[in-house]
């Protein structure tokens, strides 16, 4: 049973590393964090894990951005502000709808909101300073 104990330890390793950082990371940017710790590891157990915790719902994308995928395991409501200039994904804690106006666009549009996500398109902080 050494190799599913091996995969539960590198499971445990990448939700943690999701889980631990609030830079949006890259499956890419995990590979990178976990592979001095874990040389056995592969791009495609990290993808395939990842992909499992957005199926659970334990770890959301982002999107793609500059043609990689993001991704945040803070699963509460929130939305992101995607830089233009360096593409780093910027936390927005803020309620843009309360429940009043999603009914009302659940009646308008006839059809049921299960959640909100709000990306905005700008320029970060670390950008407009330079």
């Amino acid at each position: 049973m050494p190799v599913r104990e091996n995969y539960s330890r590198k499971r445990v390793a990448i939700l943690d590393a999701l889980r631990g950082t609030t830079v949006h990371p890259t499956a890419e940017w995990v590979y990178e964090q976990l592979k001095p710790h874990y040389p056995d590891l592969s791009l495609g157990t990290v993808y395939r894990n990842i992909k499992k915790f957005c199926a659970d719902d334990v770890v959301k994308s982002v999107g793609v951005i500059n043609g990689q995928e993001h991704f945040d395991a803070d699963m509460s409501t929130h939305s992101h502000l995607v830089c233009q200039d360096c593409g780093a994904v910027v936390d927005i804690v803020e309620v843009f709808f309360d429940r009043d106006r999603r009914s009302d666009l659940e009646d308008k549009y006839q059809v049921s909101i299960e959640q909100e996500e709000v990306i905005f398109k700008g320029i970060c902080k670390n950008c407009l300073d330079k």
